[in-house]
C-alpha cells in the first residue's frame, strides 16, 4: 500500500502528458497521445506473455527489480533524450485547480476518463475467467490479447486522419458508443460460456474504443484548458483516471463475488450509456481553417514551431 501511494504521488502520467502536449502541435497531438496509448496497450499484452517466464526465472522480487531498472532507464531518457519544456513557459503563472474544476468544457472529459477506467478494470475482473471457461489457460491468454491489441493499433492508425476538423467530435462519440456496444456484447455472451473467438473479437473492439478514447481525451484536455492551467488540467484528469482504476477493481470484484458476471456488465453498460449521453455535447476546438481570421495574423510561437 505504501508503494502504491508513492507511485501515485509521483503523478507520472500527468507529467508525461503535459510535456507531450507542450512539445506537439495541435494537429498532431492526438497522434502523439495515441502513440503513448498504443505503447501501453502493447506492454499490457506483452506482459501477459512474458510475466510467467519472468516469474519462473526471477520470482516476484525480480520482477520488481526489473521495474526499478526500467524506471531508471526512463529517468535517463528524460534527462538526455527527451526535448526540454519550451522556455516560454518559465514566466507564466501557474494554473489553479479551481479553474480546472469549474471549466465548462473539461468536466465531461474528466468524468469520461473516470468511467473509461472504471469500466476497464471492472470488466477485467471477469474477462480472464471467461477465457478460462472457453478452454484457454491463463498462461495462453496472450494468444488473444496480443492479436487484439495489434489489430486495434492498425485500426487506430487508419482513424488518425479523422481527428482533424469536424471529425474530432465524431471520433470521440464513436469511441464512447463502441465502448457501450462492447459492454452490451459482454453482458449478452458472458452467461452463455462463449468461445475463445467470440471473446477475442469483443476484446478487439474494446481495445479499438479504449485507444481511441485514450488518444482523444487527453489531447482535448490539453487543447481546451487555459494555457496557464494545462498541467493542472492534466493532473486532475490523471487523478480521476487513477480513481477510476480503483473504483473499477473494487466495484467489479464486489459485483462479481455477490451477483455474478451479468451484474458487472450491467453496471458497466449503464456507466457507458451515461457517459455517451453526457459526452454527446462535448465541446471540441475549432479546426484552424474555421478559426477567426485575426488568429491567422498572430506571430508564430515556439509551440507552433515544434
Amino acid at each position: 500500500m505504501i508503494g502504491r501511494a508513492v507511485q501515485g504521488a509521483g503523478a507520472i502520467s500527468a507529467a508525461v502528458t503535459a510535456l507531450l502536449a507542450d512539445l506537439t502541435r495541435d494537429e498532431v497531438r492526438s497522434k502523439g497521445m495515441a502513440m503513448v496509448g498504443a505503447s501501453i496497450g502493447l506492454m499490457f499484452a506483452l506482459s501477459m506473455m512474458i510475466a510467467p517466464t519472468l516469474n519462473h526465472w526471477f520470482g516476484l522480487p525480480g520482477i520488481f527489480a526489473l521495474t526499478a531498472l526500467l524506471a531508471l532507464a526512463g529517468i535517463v531518457l528524460v534527462l538526455w533524450v527527451t526535448p526540454p519544456e519550451p522556455k516560454r513557459h518559465a514566466d507564466q503563472p501557474h494554473g489553479r485547480i479551481a479553474d480546472v474544476w469549474t471549466h465548462p468544457k473539461l468536466w465531461r472529459l474528466d468524468l469520461g476518463v473516470f468511467v473509461l477506467h472504471t469500466v476497464q478494470m471492472a470488466m477485467w475482473v471477469v474477462v480472464p475467467g471467461l477465457l478460462v471457461q472457453a478452454g484457454l489457460a491463463k498462461q495462453q491468454q496472450w494468444h488473444v490479447y496480443v492479436p487484439a491489441v495489434l489489430l486495434s493499433i492498425v485500426v487506430l492508425v487508419l482513424i488518425f486522419g479523422l481527428e482533424r476538423g469536424r471529425y474530432l467530435r465524431a471520433v470521440l462519440r464513436g469511441g464512447i458508443a463502441l465502448l457501450l456496444l462492447v459492454q452490451l456484447a459482454l453482458w449478452r455472451v458472458a452467461p452463455t460460456l462463449p468461445g475463445v473467438w467470440t471473446v477475442g473479437i469483443v476484446l478487439f473492439f474494446f481495445f479499438v474504443a479504449f485507444m481511441m478514447l485514450e488518444a482523444t481525451q487527453p489531447s482535448l484536455i490539453s487543447r481546451l484548458a487555459p494555457q496557464s492551467a494545462r498541467g493542472a488540467a492534466l493532473g486532475v484528469y490523471n487523478t480521476l483516471q487513477s480513481l477510476g482504476l480503483f473504483v473499477g477493481g473494487a466495484l467489479g470484484g464486489l459485483l462479481f463475488k455477490h451477483f455474478g458476471s451479468a451484474a458487472v456488465f450491467t453496471v458497466t453498460t449503464i456507466l457507458a450509456l451515461l457517459w455517451l449521453i453526457l459526452g454527446w455535447t462535448q465541446g471540441v476546438p475549432l479546426p484552424r481553417s474555421r478559426q477567426p481570421e485575426h488568429a491567422s495574423h498572430a506571430p508564430p510561437s515556439v509551440h507552433d514551431a515544434v
